[in-house]
């Protein structure tokens, strides 16, 4: 049985004073949950984050980092120095870094590969535009994103990744792909990791819906048979919200 992953994306959001008191305000809520939560935050808010969320059971994330170890990357934060501060997770090729950012899928694999190897555990993005969906390559777009994270990755390493089905379209905009849809799309995901990987690893692997997880959606997704959880943009900004979406499954 996979466990459920409720992960939270601030994206550009959130001074330090206030995701401290965001996580001192749901640390009661939620105390008793069996589910993972992860709260992905800015750059500037990660020791603040970490040192407020110390004995409790949420799990502190990065948004990005490079794929080098150092060097002449001005602006940039490597996987070594989100493990420094005991980073647990790190979001990669996120459809925002793709789109905005000139994130490519030889990127997000090469980061993939780096944050294995400093013990991060990449949540890693996929996801198709509305234009693809209508055209009917959904399902080709994000098995072939899928293939080509995972191309080079060990097998044994592979079950440490958690995947996140997006669908671009549903990012920020309100809507939201069906359950069924949804689901559908992730058996997809689950069925190439399979061909490239075993069945063995497909079953174990995480892999979570975004794009526009609400309160009121949260246990229709997450009561589906491949959806492993979620990874909730702006509703995981309210303390309110996210605590409803992490305890209700």
């Amino acid at each position: 049985m996979r466990r459920k992953v409720i992960a939270g994306n601030w994206k550009m959001n959130m001074l330090p004073n206030e995701a401290m008191a965001f996580i001192e305000n749901i640390v009661p809520v939620i105390k008793n949950t069996k589910n993972e939560v992860i709260l992905c935050v800015p750059y500037t808010d990660l020791f603040y984050s970490l040192l407020t969320a110390q004995d409790t059971n949420i799990k502190i994330g990065a948004q990005n980092m490079h794929w080098e170890e150092s060097g002449a990357y001005t602006g940039e934060v490597s996987a070594k120095m989100l493990k420094s501060i005991n980073v647990e997770y790190v979001i990669i090729g996120h459809s925002e870094r793709r789109q905005y950012f000139a994130e490519t899928d030889e990127t997000v694999n090469l980061k993939i590969k780096t944050a294995i190897k400093n013990e991060l555990k990449p949540i890693v993005c996929v996801g198709e535009t509305l234009e693809q969906r209508e055209s009917g390559k959904a399902e080709e777009i994000i098995t072939t994103q899928t293939k080509l994270a995972l191309e080079g990755i060990d097998k044994n390493d592979v079950s440490k990744i958690l995947l996140a089905y997006e669908p671009i379209w549903a990012i920020g905009t309100g809507k939201t792909a069906t359950s069924e849809d949804a689901n559908n799309s992730i058996k997809a995901i689950r069925k190439k990791v399979s061909e490239l990987c075993g069945e063995q690893i497909a079953n174990e692997i995480i892999i979570l819906y975004g794009g526009s997880v609400k309160p009121e959606n949260a246990k229709e997704l997450f009561s589906t048979s491949d959806i492993d959880g979620g990874l909730v943009g702006g509703a995981s900004l309210k303390v309110e919200d996210f605590s409803k979406i992490i305890l209700s499954v």
